[in-house]
């Protein structure tokens, strides 16, 4: 079969379970194929369906993400690689780099800390926004962190990107002009896509039962984190506006929300 049938094919059989099943089988065959899918749309009327492709099909079609199936996902600037072991970097989470780049604008940060860093999404993409700034990111995972470092070497920061395991902020003594942070932030009553609970890591997702239980570690220890004049964004849900900006305010910080794309709560911008 050549490529534009089996995309038809591939097509069909996601509808229902995917919202871009288009998207997800161009991926999905590039990625059989060795190649970034702007080549696949490029060349697709002259190639041959690999055997593989059908396989990478049909896990899609029993849930699972994309980014898992094909290793990869495009994130800012960057492309990373992903495993179920980190979160898949999603488009909202930009939304905290937009709010870096208007505070910062070309002269950025110097230094820049991500706290949960899972696969180094946040750090590593504002890196190659500031390409003279240094940055460490911290999780609680070894397995995130696994991932994190080999995406640093990948894009050529591993002299730049530090990462060590860690508790959020407990134990680092140095501040940062940038702090970048996506926790855990969904309540666990909450209902989930069968692909984002059934393979996405539970302890990069859930936060106790408001969704609210690591932005409470995570406050305290932000004012000593924080360089004179830096700033910290913070992901947050689309309903969480008021009750985690409460949560930062109490520890003497000034805290703004911006919204993503959508015109939904997405970020706290937090200065001292």
């Amino acid at each position: 079969m050549q490529a534009p049938d089996a995309l038809r094919h591939a097509a069909a059989r996601l509808s229902g379970k995917s919202e871009t099943p288009r998207l997800d089988a161009e991926l999905l065959l590039a990625c059989a194929l060795g190649m970034d899918r702007g080549e696949l749309l490029v060349k697709f009327h002259d190639l041959a369906v690999p055997d593989a492709f059908a396989g990478l099909v049909e896990r899609r079609a029993a849930g699972e993400p994309v980014a898992y199936i094909t290793g990869m996902r495009d994130f800012w600037t960057i492309s990373l690689h992903v495993t179920p072991d980190v979160l898949i970097p999603r488009p909202d989470t930009e939304t905290l780099l937009e709010a870096a780049v208007e505070y910062f604008g070309k002269a950025g940060p110097r230094r820049i800390l991500d706290l949960g860093t899972g696969s180094g999404a946040l750090l590593l993409a504002a890196l190659d926004e500031w390409r003279d700034a240094t940055g460490l990111g911290v999780d609680s995972s070894d397995a995130a962190l696994t991932i994190a470092h080999g995406n640093a070497e990948r894009l050529g920061m591993e002299n730049r990107a530090r990462f060590r395991l860690g508790d959020w902020g407990a134990g680092i003594e140095e501040r940062f002009d940038l702090i970048l942070i996506n926790p855990p932030y969904i309540s666990t009553q909450a209902m989930l896509p069968r692909d984002v609970v059934g393979h996405e890591p539970h302890a990069a997702l859930f936060a106790g039962s408001d969704g609210l239980d690591d932005y409470r570690r995570i406050a305290p220890q932000l004012p000593g984190l924080l360089e004179k004049n830096g700033m910290a964004a913070v992901e947050i849900g689309f309903d969480q506006g008021q009750a985690a900006s409460a949560l930062f305010a109490a520890a003497k910080l000034v805290v703004h929300v911006r919204p993503d794309l959508a015109g939904r709560d997405r970020c706290l911008l937090i200065t001292a």
